[in-house]
Parts: C-alpha cells; sequence; structure tokens
C-alpha cells in the first residue's frame, strides 16, 4: 500500500541488500516467496522494517543447512510481525527442525559408509551394490539389466 512518506526505522532495498549481503534479486524473490514483507513509498519504492535484517540471515542460514524454502515460511510466520525476534524466537525454530536435521545426518552417514564400501570392495556389483541396489531388489524383477532401455 503506498504511504505518504518512510520513517527514520525503515531501509531502501539496496540498504537491506549491503548490510545483509543479499542480492537485491534475491531480497524480490525472498518476498515474492512470502519471507520478507515491505512497504511502498508514494513512488512505489519498497522499504523494509529493520528486522528484515535478521529474517534474511536466519533465512541464509537455514537454506545453508538445507531447509526448504516452504519450512523456512512456516517458521517466520509464526514469528511477531510487531517486533523484532528474540532470541528465544530463534531458539525455538531451530529446535523445531532438530529431528528433521538428525535424520537427514544419519542418512548422510549410511550413504558415506556404503559408498565406502562399494569403492573399498572395487567390485560395483549391481547385485550386492548398497548404493544402486540395495537388498537386490533389481534381482526380484528377472535377469538381465534391469536399468537399462530394453530394446
Amino acid at each position: 500500500m503506498p504511504r505518504a512518506r518512510t520513517t527514520f526505522h525503515e531501509l531502501t532495498v539496496g540498504q537491506v541488500a549491503h548490510r545483509s549481503g543479499v542480492a537485491i534479486s534475491a531480497l524480490h524473490f525472498y518476498e515474492r516467496q512470502g519471507l520478507i514483507r515491505s512497504t511502498r513509498t508514494l513512488s512505489n519504492q519498497r522499504r523494509y522494517s529493520r528486522d528484515t535484517l535478521r529474517r534474511v540471515a536466519f533465512i541464509r542460514a537455514s537454506q545453508h543447512v538445507g531447509i526448504s524454502l516452504a519450512a523456512i515460511r512456516e517458521a517466520l510466520d509464526q514469528l511477531p510481525s510487531e517486533r523484532t525476534p528474540t532470541p528465544d524466537d530463534w531458539a525455538r525454530l531451530s529446535a523445531s527442525w532438530r529431528t528433521e536435521l538428525d535424520a537427514r545426518i544419519a542418512h548422510l552417514q549410511a550413504l558415506r559408509d556404503d559408498l565406502t564400501e562399494c569403492i573399498g570392495c572395487g567390485c560395483l556389483s549391481l547385485r550386492s551394490c548398497h548404493l544402486t541396489n540395495p537388498r537386490d531388489v533389481l534381482g526380484r524383477e528377472g535377469p538381465g539389466a534391469r536399468r537399462l532401455p530394453q530394446g
């Protein structure tokens, strides 16, 4: 919604980009995805509240550990819009992802261990390979190459 003037505590998109280290195009993308919000001046320029800097930092940190934008948006929707989020707010949100992150870590460790076995044996057997054919599920489909196009 257009407004007559901006306040001292609002930042331009360039200021947010400079202070957060995030490209202007990324800020526009985050806004389209509902992760951050802006208001508009009478001349249709974006203005961001100062807490946007913390939200952008949270978005970037969350993306860095593999959290989806949808999950980040859900988390940010739980934060108060009338005040800057507190450390307790951030701790509560990040704790909610701990189980998911622990499961991902366990999956990656298992994948790493299977990869080590595969490289270690050197055979790259499609029958016993834990990576390409876990528990020989392809062998139950019959003889021959199961992943190659039948011609």
